[in-house]
Protein backbone atom coordinates (compact mmCIF):
# COMPACT_ATOMS: atom_id res chain seq x y z
CA UNK A 1 0.00 0.00 0.00
CA UNK A 2 1.54 3.29 -1.02
CA UNK A 3 2.40 5.44 1.85
CA UNK A 4 -0.93 7.79 2.21
CA UNK A 5 -0.46 11.41 1.15
CA UNK A 6 -2.81 13.89 0.50
CA UNK A 7 -3.69 17.57 -0.62
CA UNK A 8 -4.89 20.34 1.55
CA UNK A 9 -7.95 22.31 0.59
CA UNK A 10 -8.60 26.24 -0.03
CA UNK A 11 -4.40 26.24 -1.09
CA UNK A 12 -3.18 29.92 -1.36
CA UNK A 13 -3.97 31.46 -4.74
CA UNK A 14 -0.45 33.01 -5.70
CA UNK A 15 3.05 31.49 -4.87
CA UNK A 16 3.90 30.13 -1.10
CA UNK A 17 6.99 31.35 0.12
CA UNK A 18 6.81 29.21 3.59
CA UNK A 19 5.64 26.55 5.33
CA UNK A 20 5.89 25.68 9.67
CA UNK A 21 4.51 23.26 11.46
CA UNK A 22 3.56 23.63 15.08
CA UNK A 23 6.16 22.65 17.70
CA UNK A 24 3.91 20.82 19.23
CA UNK A 25 0.35 19.78 17.01
CA UNK A 26 -0.12 19.08 13.75
CA UNK A 27 -1.19 22.89 12.55
CA UNK A 28 0.87 24.50 9.95
CA UNK A 29 1.27 27.91 8.45
CA UNK A 30 2.01 28.98 5.15
CA UNK A 31 2.52 32.17 4.09
CA UNK A 32 2.07 33.59 0.19
CA UNK A 33 2.38 35.83 -2.01
CA UNK A 34 -1.16 36.60 -2.06
CA UNK A 35 -0.57 39.18 1.33
CA UNK A 36 -1.83 35.88 3.10
CA UNK A 37 -0.80 33.86 5.98
CA UNK A 38 -2.82 30.59 6.36
CA UNK A 39 -3.41 28.51 9.30
CA UNK A 40 -4.31 25.05 8.72
CA UNK A 41 -5.23 21.77 10.99
CA UNK A 42 -3.96 18.59 10.40
CA UNK A 43 -5.82 15.33 11.55
CA UNK A 44 -3.21 12.77 9.80
CA UNK A 45 -5.60 11.96 6.75
CA UNK A 46 -6.74 15.46 5.89
CA UNK A 47 -6.26 18.88 6.59
CA UNK A 48 -9.30 22.07 7.24
CA UNK A 49 -7.96 25.92 6.96
CA UNK A 50 -8.49 27.36 10.17
CA UNK A 51 -8.25 30.71 9.19
CA UNK A 52 -6.22 33.34 7.15
CA UNK A 53 -4.42 36.48 8.15
CA UNK A 54 -4.48 39.26 5.75
CA UNK A 55 -1.35 41.40 5.43
CA UNK A 56 -0.74 44.87 3.24
CA UNK A 57 1.57 43.04 0.89
CA UNK A 58 2.92 39.56 -0.34
CA UNK A 59 4.24 37.74 3.03
CA UNK A 60 7.79 35.98 2.65
CA UNK A 61 7.98 34.31 5.60
CA UNK A 62 6.31 32.72 8.79
CA UNK A 63 7.24 30.96 12.21
CA UNK A 64 5.86 29.98 15.20
CA UNK A 65 6.43 31.97 18.32
CA UNK A 66 6.30 30.76 21.97
CA UNK A 67 3.75 28.52 22.00
CA UNK A 68 0.78 28.04 19.05
CA UNK A 69 -1.34 31.12 19.65
CA UNK A 70 1.06 33.08 18.77
CA UNK A 71 3.29 33.60 15.19
CA UNK A 72 5.43 35.90 13.56
CA UNK A 73 5.29 36.95 9.64
CA UNK A 74 7.29 39.14 7.31
CA UNK A 75 6.85 40.96 3.94
CA UNK A 76 6.98 42.97 0.82
CA UNK A 77 5.57 45.76 3.92
CA UNK A 78 8.85 45.92 5.11
CA UNK A 79 7.54 44.82 8.92
CA UNK A 80 8.10 42.09 11.32
CA UNK A 81 4.91 41.19 12.62
CA UNK A 82 3.58 39.61 15.53
CA UNK A 83 -0.18 37.23 15.09
CA UNK A 84 -2.46 36.55 17.81
CA UNK A 85 -3.81 33.46 16.20
CA UNK A 86 -6.13 33.31 18.65
CA UNK A 87 -7.47 36.73 18.73
CA UNK A 88 -6.90 37.30 14.86
CA UNK A 89 -5.04 40.92 15.76
CA UNK A 90 -1.65 41.85 13.98
CA UNK A 91 1.82 44.03 16.13
CA UNK A 92 3.89 45.60 14.29
CA UNK A 93 7.44 44.87 16.24
CA UNK A 94 9.87 46.73 13.89
CA UNK A 95 10.12 47.93 9.99
CA UNK A 96 12.94 47.43 8.08
CA UNK A 97 13.77 50.03 5.53
CA UNK A 98 13.31 47.49 2.29
CA UNK A 99 11.63 44.07 1.87
CA UNK A 100 11.67 41.52 4.81
CA UNK A 101 12.57 38.24 3.25
CA UNK A 102 13.48 35.98 6.41
CA UNK A 103 12.35 34.92 10.15
CA UNK A 104 13.29 32.73 12.78
CA UNK A 105 12.55 32.39 16.42
CA UNK A 106 14.84 30.54 19.17
CA UNK A 107 12.42 29.49 21.87
CA UNK A 108 15.23 29.03 24.11
CA UNK A 109 16.51 32.74 24.25
CA UNK A 110 13.29 34.02 23.45
CA UNK A 111 14.62 35.52 20.60
CA UNK A 112 12.81 36.51 17.31
CA UNK A 113 15.38 37.49 14.43
CA UNK A 114 14.49 38.99 10.87
CA UNK A 115 16.51 39.56 7.85
CA UNK A 116 15.92 42.23 5.23
CA UNK A 117 17.27 43.14 1.82
CA UNK A 118 18.38 46.55 3.44
CA UNK A 119 21.01 44.15 4.36
CA UNK A 120 20.64 44.14 8.47
CA UNK A 121 19.26 42.29 11.22
CA UNK A 122 16.89 43.03 13.37
CA UNK A 123 17.08 41.25 17.04
CA UNK A 124 13.28 41.40 18.93
CA UNK A 125 13.08 40.13 22.63
CA UNK A 126 10.09 38.42 22.33
CA UNK A 127 9.92 38.23 26.23
CA UNK A 128 10.00 41.73 26.85
CA UNK A 129 8.81 43.73 23.56
CA UNK A 130 9.04 47.29 24.99
CA UNK A 131 12.70 46.72 24.32
CA UNK A 132 13.87 48.14 20.65
CA UNK A 133 14.99 45.77 18.55
CA UNK A 134 18.90 45.79 17.75
CA UNK A 135 19.73 46.47 14.30
CA UNK A 136 22.75 44.34 13.38
CA UNK A 137 24.51 45.61 10.06
CA UNK A 138 25.56 42.61 7.12
CA UNK A 139 28.10 43.26 4.17
CA UNK A 140 25.11 41.81 1.96
CA UNK A 141 21.94 41.33 1.52
CA UNK A 142 20.75 38.24 3.21
CA UNK A 143 18.65 35.20 1.03
CA UNK A 144 18.15 32.67 3.92
CA UNK A 145 18.46 32.34 7.69
CA UNK A 146 18.23 29.48 10.02
CA UNK A 147 19.09 28.57 13.61
CA UNK A 148 20.32 25.58 15.53
CA UNK A 149 19.78 24.81 19.44
CA UNK A 150 23.12 27.71 19.34
CA UNK A 151 24.03 29.13 16.02
CA UNK A 152 22.21 31.66 13.63
CA UNK A 153 23.49 31.47 10.26
CA UNK A 154 22.67 34.28 7.73
CA UNK A 155 23.43 33.52 4.08
CA UNK A 156 23.93 36.49 1.88
CA UNK A 157 24.84 37.86 -1.16
CA UNK A 158 28.77 37.87 -2.73
CA UNK A 159 28.50 34.21 -0.85
CA UNK A 160 28.75 35.72 2.17
CA UNK A 161 27.37 33.07 4.94
CA UNK A 162 28.17 34.81 8.95
CA UNK A 163 27.38 32.47 11.72
CA UNK A 164 26.63 34.12 15.42
CA UNK A 165 26.27 32.10 18.67
CA UNK A 166 23.04 32.60 19.76
CA UNK A 167 23.98 32.98 23.49
CA UNK A 168 26.13 36.37 22.71
CA UNK A 169 23.89 37.63 20.10
CA UNK A 170 21.02 37.57 23.12
CA UNK A 171 23.05 38.96 25.93
CA UNK A 172 24.62 41.88 23.59
CA UNK A 173 21.80 42.61 21.91
CA UNK A 174 19.89 43.05 25.15
CA UNK A 175 22.53 45.65 26.59
CA UNK A 176 21.96 47.48 23.32
CA UNK A 177 18.45 47.57 23.60
CA UNK A 178 18.45 48.91 26.82
CA UNK A 179 20.12 51.74 26.06
CA UNK A 180 17.84 52.88 23.31
CA UNK A 181 14.45 54.15 23.88
CA UNK A 182 13.63 55.92 20.43
CA UNK A 183 12.77 53.54 17.53
CA UNK A 184 15.27 52.72 15.16
CA UNK A 185 16.59 51.27 17.80
CA UNK A 186 20.52 50.80 18.42
CA UNK A 187 23.08 49.68 16.04
CA UNK A 188 25.06 46.76 17.27
CA UNK A 189 27.93 46.30 15.40
CA UNK A 190 28.66 42.67 16.18
CA UNK A 191 31.01 40.21 14.57
CA UNK A 192 29.99 37.09 14.03
CA UNK A 193 31.38 33.51 15.77
CA UNK A 194 32.27 32.61 12.14
CA UNK A 195 32.68 34.45 8.66
CA UNK A 196 32.51 31.88 5.71
CA UNK A 197 32.52 31.93 2.10
CA UNK A 198 29.68 29.44 0.66
CA UNK A 199 31.07 26.31 -1.20
CA UNK A 200 28.35 27.05 -3.49
CA UNK A 201 30.00 29.30 -6.25
CA UNK A 202 25.66 30.93 -7.32
CA UNK A 203 23.39 32.45 -5.48
CA UNK A 204 22.29 31.11 -2.01
CA UNK A 205 18.60 29.81 -2.09
CA UNK A 206 18.18 28.23 1.30
CA UNK A 207 19.66 27.40 3.95
CA UNK A 208 18.67 25.04 7.04
CA UNK A 209 20.77 24.01 10.66
CA UNK A 210 21.20 20.31 11.49
CA UNK A 211 18.96 19.47 14.86
CA UNK A 212 21.89 18.01 16.34
CA UNK A 213 23.37 21.46 16.68
CA UNK A 214 26.71 20.67 14.11
CA UNK A 215 26.13 22.39 11.19
CA UNK A 216 24.21 23.12 8.34
CA UNK A 217 23.33 22.55 4.40
CA UNK A 218 22.30 25.34 2.01
CA UNK A 219 21.31 25.13 -1.82
CA UNK A 220 21.80 27.62 -4.41
CA UNK A 221 19.83 28.41 -7.59
CA UNK A 222 21.96 26.28 -9.71
CA UNK A 223 21.13 22.50 -8.44
CA UNK A 224 23.79 21.72 -5.96
CA UNK A 225 23.94 21.51 -2.17
CA UNK A 226 26.42 22.05 0.37
CA UNK A 227 26.85 20.43 3.13
CA UNK A 228 29.13 22.13 6.13
CA UNK A 229 30.05 21.68 9.57
CA UNK A 230 29.98 24.20 12.81
CA UNK A 231 33.73 22.70 14.12
CA UNK A 232 36.24 25.52 12.91
CA UNK A 233 39.17 22.29 13.20
CA UNK A 234 41.13 21.58 9.75
CA UNK A 235 39.87 17.82 10.22
CA UNK A 236 35.88 18.97 10.12
CA UNK A 237 36.71 21.44 7.98
CA UNK A 238 37.58 18.97 5.23
CA UNK A 239 34.34 16.90 6.31
CA UNK A 240 32.56 19.81 3.95
CA UNK A 241 31.12 18.71 0.35
CA UNK A 242 28.73 20.01 -2.38
CA UNK A 243 26.85 17.69 -4.71
CA UNK A 244 24.59 18.06 -7.73
CA UNK A 245 20.90 17.20 -7.53
CA UNK A 246 17.62 18.66 -8.96
CA UNK A 247 18.98 18.35 -12.96
CA UNK A 248 17.37 16.40 -15.21
CA UNK A 249 18.18 15.53 -19.08
CA UNK A 250 15.75 17.11 -21.80
CA UNK A 251 14.26 15.45 -24.83
CA UNK A 252 17.23 16.83 -27.00
CA UNK A 253 20.04 15.42 -24.28
CA UNK A 254 20.56 18.19 -22.59
CA UNK A 255 21.24 18.82 -18.70
CA UNK A 256 18.80 21.40 -17.43
CA UNK A 257 19.37 22.64 -14.04
CA UNK A 258 16.71 23.81 -11.83
CA UNK A 259 17.01 25.52 -8.48
CA UNK A 260 17.16 24.16 -4.86
CA UNK A 261 14.32 26.41 -3.43
CA UNK A 262 13.68 24.29 0.08
CA UNK A 263 15.69 22.54 2.78
CA UNK A 264 14.53 21.04 5.58
CA UNK A 265 16.20 18.82 8.45
CA UNK A 266 14.45 15.64 9.60
CA UNK A 267 14.19 16.30 13.53
CA UNK A 268 14.81 12.69 14.69
CA UNK A 269 16.38 10.95 12.20
CA UNK A 270 18.69 14.17 10.81
CA UNK A 271 18.52 13.41 7.29
CA UNK A 272 17.83 16.27 5.15
CA UNK A 273 14.56 16.85 2.50
CA UNK A 274 15.53 18.89 -0.40
CA UNK A 275 12.59 20.39 -2.96
CA UNK A 276 13.50 21.83 -6.45
CA UNK A 277 12.41 23.67 -9.29
CA UNK A 278 12.30 20.42 -11.40
CA UNK A 279 8.93 19.83 -9.25
CA UNK A 280 11.13 16.82 -6.92
CA UNK A 281 11.41 16.13 -3.36
CA UNK A 282 14.54 14.32 -2.62
CA UNK A 283 15.70 12.79 0.65
CA UNK A 284 19.29 12.72 2.19
CA UNK A 285 21.55 11.21 4.51
CA UNK A 286 24.39 14.19 4.26
CA UNK A 287 26.61 12.23 6.72
CA UNK A 288 26.70 9.35 4.63
CA UNK A 289 26.41 11.31 1.31
CA UNK A 290 23.74 9.38 0.23
CA UNK A 291 20.39 9.64 -1.60
CA UNK A 292 17.78 7.72 0.47
CA UNK A 293 15.09 8.47 -1.73
CA UNK A 294 13.13 10.45 -4.82
CA UNK A 295 9.14 11.20 -4.26
CA UNK A 296 7.43 11.33 -7.78
CA UNK A 297 7.11 14.84 -9.66
CA UNK A 298 4.83 17.48 -8.17
CA UNK A 299 2.81 19.13 -10.19
CA UNK A 300 4.63 22.89 -10.24
CA UNK A 301 8.39 23.54 -8.54
CA UNK A 302 8.87 23.02 -5.07
CA UNK A 303 8.74 26.08 -3.16
CA UNK A 304 8.66 25.29 0.51
CA UNK A 305 9.12 22.07 2.86
CA UNK A 306 8.30 21.39 6.35
CA UNK A 307 8.59 18.43 8.66
CA UNK A 308 6.55 17.94 11.32
CA UNK A 309 7.89 18.34 15.54
CA UNK A 310 7.37 14.07 15.53
CA UNK A 311 9.22 13.92 12.20
CA UNK A 312 6.22 11.80 10.58
CA UNK A 313 5.08 14.35 8.42
CA UNK A 314 6.42 16.24 5.45
CA UNK A 315 4.73 19.25 3.75
CA UNK A 316 5.26 20.06 0.43
CA UNK A 317 4.59 23.80 -0.84
CA UNK A 318 4.31 23.97 -4.65
CA UNK A 319 3.98 27.24 -6.48
CA UNK A 320 5.57 27.92 -10.19
CA UNK A 321 8.61 28.88 -10.19
CA UNK A 322 8.33 30.43 -13.20
CA UNK A 323 11.43 27.70 -14.79
CA UNK A 324 9.46 27.20 -17.74
CA UNK A 325 9.83 30.79 -19.18
CA UNK A 326 5.84 31.11 -18.31
CA UNK A 327 4.81 34.56 -16.45
CA UNK A 328 1.43 33.48 -15.20
CA UNK A 329 0.03 31.20 -12.84
CA UNK A 330 -1.92 28.77 -14.47
CA UNK A 331 -4.98 26.76 -13.48
CA UNK A 332 -4.80 25.33 -9.73
CA UNK A 333 -1.06 24.88 -9.63
CA UNK A 334 -0.29 26.28 -6.16
CA UNK A 335 -0.76 23.60 -3.46
CA UNK A 336 0.12 22.09 -0.59
CA UNK A 337 0.45 18.50 -0.24
CA UNK A 338 1.44 16.88 3.07
CA UNK A 339 2.74 13.08 3.15
CA UNK A 340 3.11 10.38 6.09
CA UNK A 341 6.26 9.50 6.35
CA UNK A 342 6.72 5.04 7.04
CA UNK A 343 9.16 4.79 10.45
CA UNK A 344 12.22 4.41 8.62
CA UNK A 345 11.26 5.97 5.48
CA UNK A 346 13.53 9.23 6.31
CA UNK A 347 16.04 7.22 8.10
CA UNK A 348 19.62 7.10 7.04
CA UNK A 349 21.29 4.42 4.88
CA UNK A 350 24.58 4.59 6.74
CA UNK A 351 27.77 5.07 5.31
CA UNK A 352 28.92 3.71 1.70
Amino acid sequence: MATPQFELSDPPSDAISAIKFAPTSLRLLVASWDKNVYLYELNGTSGRLLQTFEHRAPVLDVCWGENEEEAFSVGLDWDVRKIDLQNDTQTVLSSHTAGAKSLAYSPTHKLLVSASWDSTLHIHHTDDLTLVPSIIPLPSKPFSISLSPTKLVVAMASRAVHIYDLKSLAVLSSQNAALSTESPGNILELDPWQRRESSLKFMTRAVACMPNDSGYASSSIEGRVAVEWFDPSTESQKRKYAFKCHRQTSPEGVDVIYPVNALAFHPVHGTFASGGGDGFVALWDGVAKRRIRQYQRYPASVAALAFSADGKFLAVGVSPGFEDGKEELGDEVVKVFVRELGDDEAKGKGAK
